[in-house]
C-alpha cells in the first residue's frame, strides 16, 4: 500500500493562521512583530529564500525588514548592522542568511545577534539551552519535523529514529531534541563517515534524511512501513523544466512503495520551516509585552 503524502503545505498553513491570530492580538496592543532579514550577496538560493520568508511575514501582517548588502562588505559593517537591529526596540528577531561570503566568519556573526532575537536558534547561548532542555526558541527546521510526526500521530517515544546528515541546522539539533524525555526516541546519527548506511536506515522506524545528496535513499535502504522525512532540497539538471532544473530531495520517489509515511519535495519540510520561523518572530514580540 503505498505511503501516505504527509503535506506540510496544509500543514504550515495550518499553523500560519495560528500565529496570525497571536500576531493580531499583538497589534492590538501595538506590538507589530518584526523580523529584519540580513543578506550578504546574491546568491540565487539565498534569494529565494529571503523572498520567501518575506512574503510568509507581509501575508501575516507581520513587518520584513529587509536588510541587502554587497557581496563585499566587511565584517566591521556587517557587525554594526547587527548592533544597530539588536538595539532596536521594534525589531523582535535577527535572521542573517546563510552561507555568507567566503571572507566573513559566520560563527562569529552569528555570535553577535542577541539571543533573545535570535529566531533561527544559532547562537551557541541558544544551542546550550536547547540541548538542556532550557527555555528558548527552537531550530526552525528540527520543530517543523516534529511538528510533521505529532500531527499525523506517529509515534516518536519509543521509536528508532535514524537522521542522516550531521550538519548544525538540521542534523545536530534534530538529534539533541529527539532525545528529550516528551519526544524520548532512540536516535541514531548517521554522516559521510558512515559505513554502511543502508545496515542502519534499514533499522529506521523513522528515518530523516538531511544529507542535500540526491538519490541517497532508495526503497532497498529502508524497512516495511517506516516513516519517512525527506529534508533535502536539491537543484537537479532539468532541460525540460523552465528555470533548466527541478527539486528534489535526498529520497528516490520508490521509496513511497515501501513506507507507510513520506514527506515529498517540493510542499514537505520546507513549508513547515517558515511556519516555524513565523511562530519564533510572533513568540519573540510576545516576550516585550
Amino acid at each position: 500500500m503505498p505511503a501516505v503524502i504527509l503535506d506540510g503545505k496544509a500543514l504550515g498553513t495550518k499553523i500560519r493562521n495560528r500565529v496570525k491570530e497571536e500576531s493580531d492580538k499583538l497589534k492590538i496592543k501595538g506590538v507589530v512583530p518584526c523580523l529584519a532579514v540580513v543578506l550578504v550577496g546574491d546568491n540565487p538560493a539565498s534569494l529565494s529564500y529571503v523572498k520567501a520568508k518575506e512574503k510568509a511575514l507581509l501575508e501575516l501582517g507581520m513587518k520584513s525588514r529587509d536588510i541587502r548588502l554587497p557581496a563585499d562588505t566587511q565584517e566591521k559593517e556587517l557587525l554594526s548592522v547587527i548592533d544597530g537591529l539588536n538595539l532596536d526596540k521594534d525589531t523582535h528577531g535577527i535572521l542573517v542568511q546563510l552561507p555568507l561570503p567566503e571572507h566573513l566568519d559566520e560563527a562569529y556573526i552569528t555570535e553577535a545577534i542577541k539571543p533573545e532575537k535570535d529566531v533561527d536558534c544559532f547562537h551557541p547561548v541558544s544551542v546550550g539551552n536547547m540541548i538542556l532542555g532550557r527555555p528558548c526558541f527552537l531550530p526552525c527546521t528540527p520543530h517543523g519535523i516534529l511538528v510533521i510526526l505529532e500531527e499525523n500521530k506517529i509515534p516518536i517515544s519509543g521509536s528508532h529514529v535514524v537522521v542522516v546528515g550531521r550538519s548544525n541546522i538540521v542534523g545536530k539539533p534534530l538529534l539533541n531534541l529527539l532525545i528529550r524525555r516528551e519526544y524520548n526516541a532512540t536516535v541514531t546519527l548517521c554522516h559521510t563517515g558512515t559505513k554502511d548506511l543502508g545496515f542502519h536506515t534499514r533499522q529506521a522506524d523513522i528515518l530523516i534524511s538531511a544529507a542535500g545528496m540526491p538519490g541517497l535513499i532508495d526503497a532497498g535502504m529502508i524497512k516495511e512501513n517506516a516513516a519517512v522525512i525527506d529534508v533535502g532540497v536539491n537543484r537537479v539538471p532539468d532541460a525540460s523544466a523552465k528555470k533548466g532544473y527541478r527539486l528534489c530531495g535526498d529520497v528516490n520517489a520508490d521509496v513511497a512503495e515501501k513506507a507507510s509515511f513520506f514527506t515529498p519535495v517540493p510542499g514537505g519540510v520546507g513549508p513547515m520551516t517558515i511556519a516555524m520561523l513565523l511562530q519564533n518572530v510572533v513568540e519573540a514580540a510576545q516576550k516585550v509585552i
